[in-house]
């Protein structure tokens, strides 16, 4: 019982969720902080605020709308999805993009004459069914053998 649990726990995309999982809260623990220390009172200053709008409300048939609570939620989201997209998404992107470009290119496929699998062009034997392909023509060689 224990050990299908314990290989359960040990599998390596449970393990990689669970660091994902613990990475992203101590991250969104620094992003808000940098929002909330530096983002939001940039705000405050450009909107002759001091930045928190908790208290801004309005009533209607006496009852209050504590319209502010969602602007500053907003205001909040905004600024965090800027902080994750400048700060890492196009970082990311642009090392991945360079990483991607460096991959060689991957090698041309012909099909086995035998059983039609897609192999290698540069094979002299399938790997599928095992048999000689033979030599393989140099693309002006090929060229020229069909000309004729």
């Amino acid at each position: 019982m224990f050990k299908g649990f314990r290989s359960f726990l040990l599998r390596g995309n449970v393990v990689d969720l669970a660091v994902g999982i613990v990475i992203g809260a101590a991250f969104t623990a620094v992003v808000t902080g940098f929002v909330s220390a530096f983002l939001t009172p940039l705000v405050g200053v450009a909107s002759g605020a001091v930045g928190d709008f908790t208290q801004k409300t309005f009533d209607v048939a006496g009852t209050r709308f504590p319209y502010g609570l969602f602007v500053n939620a907003v205001i909040g989201f905004v600024l965090t999805a800027a902080v994750i997209y400048f700060a890492v998404v196009l970082p990311v992107g642009k090392l991945q993009s360079r990483f991607e470009s460096a991959k060689p290119a991957p090698a041309a496929k012909v099909d086995c004459p035998e059983c039609l699998s897609s192999i290698p062009a540069a094979a002299t034997r399938c790997s599928f069914c095992t048999s000689e392909i033979g030599k393989p023509a140099l693309p002006a060689q090929a060229q020229a053998l069909q000309s004729h």
